[in-house]
């Protein structure tokens, strides 16, 4: 558990699914986190859902809080900076999850001293199955990473990568929910058009995804080897691998997660 007071500048649907993840996972108790907002309605939702303390004004929450949170968006992230960074001292730690905003970003617009963590996690993180990589500023302690690791760890996995890398980390696991999903509608679709009604189409789907994640995750076997272990000669399984290939599936993928990459350099230096 951290005994530390949290505070979330932004509340959207990034920073709701983390709020909701690390109370979920017990690390951080309701009344240590704070949230601020421009939309007050939703801040009010949150507050009673989580018990939370609110605030539309930024700066309530970051003098409330020791672990700032940074979750705006990249294009109102300059603004949020200046307005804020008279406030914001080398007492507490930031870390941001705005895509594509480099370190020196944030150490160039605020105090000298400000210790800042990257951080890059996905909306996986509602049901504590986030990917998250992390990356430490130049005045990070290795207190400020393990703390960022026990927050992204409790929502899911972390883990810390160079910041060079962290645009691949934003193509792969941060957009990469969004590329799973039609994956497990089209695959839906599929067996709804043999047949099949809907919801049990998609529970099937949904399941076999998460099935094929944990077995490469927990036997640490390659995908190809996997694959191979499914299909037999001749069999139904191979016939579908093999539409999959013709309709070009890894190119798609892997130009989905670079494309992904491209937009959060693009993002960084703006």
């Amino acid at each position: 558990m951290i005994n530390r007071k949290i505070g979330f500048i932004g509340a959207g649907k990034m920073g709701s699914a983390l709020m909701q993840g690390i109370i979920k996972a017990g690390i951080v108790q309701p009344e240590n986190i704070g949230a601020s907002d421009v939309y007050e309605p939703f801040l009010k939702e949150l507050q009673t859902k989580l018990g939370i303390r609110v605030s539309t004004d930024n700066t309530v929450i970051v003098r409330e809080s020791d672990i700032l949170i940074l979750a705006v968006k990249p294009q109102t992230l300059g603004s949020v900076l200046e307005n804020l960074k008279n406030e914001i001292t080398s007492e507490k730690l930031v870390i941001s999850i705005a895509a594509g905003v480099p370190l020196s970003t944030y150490e160039g617009a605020l105090l000298e001293g400000t210790r800042v963590v990257r951080v890059m996690p996905n909306i996986a993180a509602t049901v504590s199955e986030a990917a998250s990589g992390i990356s430490p500023g130049k005045n990070a302690t290795p207190e400020d990473m393990k703390d960022a690791l026990t927050i992204f760890s409790a929502v899911g996995t972390a883990v810390q990568v160079p910041e060079s890398l962290m645009d691949a980390v934003t193509g792969l696991s941060g957009s990469g929910p969004a590329f799973i999903f039609p994956v497990i509608e089209a695959m839906a679709d599929g067996a709804v058009l043999e047949g099949m009604d809907r919801k049990s189409a998609l529970t099937l789907a949904a399941q076999t995804v998460l099935g094929a994640a944990k077995m490469a995750l927990e036997t640490g076997m390659h995908p190809g080897e996997l694959k191979d272990m499914v299909t037999s000669p001749a069999g139904t399984t191979i016939q579908g691998v093999h539409a999959l290939e013709e309709a070009g599936i890894r190119a798609a993928f892997m130009n989905a997660v670079i494309r992904a990459s491209e937009r959060s350099r693009e993002l960084g230096k703006k």
